[in-house]
């Protein structure tokens, strides 16, 4: 009985030690991400969390890997590849820009296609940076389908299980031999934890990596959803407006659950404005793998209202760290518009207010210049009426009835102004209609940055 007891305890001071040195390896790939970033000599955005990229929890049936092609960047990771277990649904969102690049146009032809029967293989996601593969014409084609083959021989499944995005600059043809080099690199060297790293080879401008995780409940179940981003420039509503890939272990139909990618999409990353430039490279893909066990019913089921809202938190949470590494960024903006006669005409004058070149760079230069929030409503296309206009900066009443507020004092705005995260909103007074959108400022940085970015 004695033996028996020490047995138990022994096994479970393993269990504890496995545990620790699981969380200390988590550590290490964070640091090594951070590390490599800070090599690449950017200057850290100072609206980027405290504590560098977050501890993601690992999604069952998922793998990542890095290798360094060389496409653009020399001593860095530049090519990650994930590789999804079989019995997956696959959901995706993309770029409307008429000249989106061929990776995108590949991925949109496979999700749209996808029937019942792919859910028998498994799926490979290969993304790189430094070169977006747009406007390449038919070479671009031929790259996208010289990668797609060479991955789906390396790991035995169909070319139509993998996907790929590339980033970076536009016109020039993908060196996709560069890429084919590392294939059977990426495959051997596939681990679990390795999102961090993942996360950091598909960045461009960007300053830092992104991610961002939730666990819901599902009738006393966990579900788990983790992802990683990239964008910093080049931001608009258009879907999109980066590169974003996340990762659920719940068990959904594909039907449900690019239902909910698209719903959730709308106050999330098309709610987002960095420089009102639509990329031709945006894509967004969401991988459920099942590998819980645990059932997301359909639209009107409590548990895929719970698995949304869980999933629209990981989106919300990825999307404002977008704005948070706006290039040059150094203010993180709330643009809030209620009393709208619609929520179409909220939507024009949240997006004329958060595309403001004016407003951008008065907020750079926290100038509470309230005029020029007048004036991006005036332009907006909405209807507004100027003796029923509301303005505020954050609790600070600026404006009403047509004119400055008896109340407001130009000292408070300044004040206000010279902190990290403003809110700025602006009641019409005509309906119900709201909408919100989050943006950041325009500094000399962000001119620097897209100067210099072909030299």
């Amino acid at each position: 009985m004695a033996s028996k007891s020490k047995k138990t305890t022994t096994e479970a001071k393993i269990k504890r030690l496995r545990k620790r040195l699981k969380k200390a390896r988590k550590k290490v790939t964070a640091l090594k991400a951070e590390m490599t970033s800070s090599a690449l000599g950017a200057t850290v955005s100072p609206l980027a969390p405290e504590g560098g990229f977050p501890s993601l929890p690992e999604i069952g049936g998922v793998t990542f890997a890095t290798a360094e092609a060389g496409v653009k960047y020399k001593g860095r990771r530049d090519v990650m590849m994930a590789r999804v277990a079989a019995g997956a649904t696959v959901a995706g969102v993309f770029t409307k820009s008429s000249t989106r690049s061929a990776p995108v146009r590949d991925c949109q032809a496979k999700i749209a296609a996808y029937g019942p029967d792919d859910m028998n293989a498994g799926y490979a996601i290969l993304v790189n940076s430094g070169n977006s593969n747009a406007f390449t014409g038919s070479v671009g084609d031929q790259a996208v389908a010289v990668t797609v083959d060479a991955v789906a021989a390396s790991l035995g499944i169909p070319s139509s299980h993998v996907l790929t995005a590339s980033t970076g600059v536009i016109g020039e043809p993908l060196p996709a031999e560069k890429i084919t080099a590392v294939v059977d690199q990426l495959r051997d060297t596939q681990s679990s934890d390795s999102a961090a790293l993942a996360a950091q080879a598909i960045m461009t401008t960007d300053t830092f990596p992104k991610g961002a995780s939730a666990e819901v409940s599902i009738d006393g179940n966990p579900v788990r959803i983790a992802g990683f981003a990239k964008g910093s420039g080049m931001i608009a509503p258009d879907m999109a407006t980066m590169l974003v890939f996340i990762f659920t272990d719940a068990k959904i139909a594909q039907r449900d659950l690019q239902a909910a990618l698209a719903n959730r999409n709308s106050g999330t990353f098309n709610a987002i404005t960095v420089d009102s430039d639509t990329s031709t490279s945006d894509s967004l893909i969401l991988v459920a793998t099942g590998a819980s066990g645990v059932e997301i019913g359909g639209p009107r089921s409590a548990s895929n209202a719970a698995f949304s809202e869980a999933l629209g938190q990981v989106m919300l949470k990825l999307a404002h760290l977008v704005v948070k590494d706006g290039e040059g960024a150094t203010k993180f903006v709330e643009v809030n518009i209620s009393g709208a006669a619609s929520d179409g005409d909220a939507r024009k004058v949240a997006m004329a207010i958060a595309n403001s070149p004016l407003v951008k760079t008065a907020i750079a230069g926290e100038d509470p210049n309230w005029g020029r929030v007048v004036m991006a409503v005036g332009k907006s296309g909405a209807r507004a009426e100027r003796d029923l206009l509301t303005i505020r900066f954050g609790d600070i009443l600026v404006a009403e009835g047509g004119w400055v507020s008896p109340t407001y004092s130009e000292e408070a705005g300044a004040a206000y102004m010279r902190q990290q995260e403003l809110a700025i909103s602006v009641d019409l007074g005509l309906g119900s209609g709201k909408s919100r959108v989050w943006t950041c400022d325009f500094t000399k940085r962000y001119i620097e940055i897209n100067a210099d970015y072909r030299s």
